[in-house]
């Protein structure tokens, strides 16, 4: 990791600006390694110096990685004048200047997001080119059949987009399915279920990549990803049908 001022690592938490942070440096109010730091300009190692500010210790971060279970009723951007965004739902501890939803969900639709400031990852995630797979559970008015599942197998048409991606379809019960995507077309789930004569009642995703939704997050709640976790948000889809998909791409 390479080293950073102190003011802007402080600066960059979102909690301060880099005035502040002047300001509290030269009151002595921050310390690197139990020592007060009177230098804006000293470098600091993110991963491995313990700063503290009046006391509490801040873990610096070049970029924020946050789980949300996302509820109903919520919508999929940074603010909205009318509605309650994802981003309203990060307690204050976690915010920071330019968080948002790494990808959409419905407002109606419930289950995993990933909040971000972190552009490069979000591209990468949300690249069809990347086949990183999501996966949701839909709720349906019929039974899934075996009609459904060699449809989303061979790439379903969507009016006005043309045909999508191969996309894995299994049945989870009498009115269940479990539905992994490796793009998000607008309501893609619930439009091929559409072609395929079936309607989607409820819709919950509940991985991407291989990184599951934490079944102990409550709705509206939302905590930092783990480095072990952050590796597995960028496993691609398995081998066969990534490979069904980049020679669909190629035609």
């Amino acid at each position: 990791m390479a080293l950073v001022r102190l003011d802007k690592a402080l600066a960059d938490q979102g909690m301060w600006s880099r005035k502040d942070v002047k300001a509290l440096i030269r009151k002595g109010q921050v310390t690197v390694g139990g020592i007060p730091e009177t230098d804006p300009g000293r470098k600091v190692d993110r991963d491995k110096d313990r700063v503290m500010v009046s006391g509490r210790e801040i873990a610096l971060k070049e970029h924020l990685y946050l789980m949300l279970h996302k509820p109903a009723g919520v919508v999929s951007a940074t603010r909205d004048e009318r509605e309650r965004t994802v981003v309203d739902l990060v307690p204050p501890e976690l915010k920071r200047p330019g968080l948002f939803p790494a990808g959409r969900l419905d407002k109606d639709t419930t289950g995993m997001m990933i909040l971000t400031d972190d552009g490069d990852l979000a591209h990468r995630i949300l690249s069809p080119r990347s086949h990183v797979p999501k996966t949701y559970i839909a709720l349906l008015d019929r039974p899934v059949t075996e009609e459904m599942v060699r449809a989303f197998a061979a790439g379903i048409p969507l009016k006005g987009e043309g045909e999508c991606l191969p996309a894995v379809l299994r049945s989870r019960g009498e009115r269940e399915g479990e539905v992994t995507i490796c793009e998000g077309m607008y309501h893609q789930i619930k439009r091929m279920f559409t072609v395929c004569g079936a309607t989607v009642l409820a819709l919950k995703r509940i991985s991407m990549g291989a990184l599951p939704l934490d079944p102990q997050l409550e709705e509206g709640a939302c905590r930092e990803l783990t480095g072990e976790e952050l590796a597995l948000l960028e496993q691609r889809m398995p081998l066969g049908l990534g490979e069904i998909a980049q020679e669909k791409e190629s035609n």
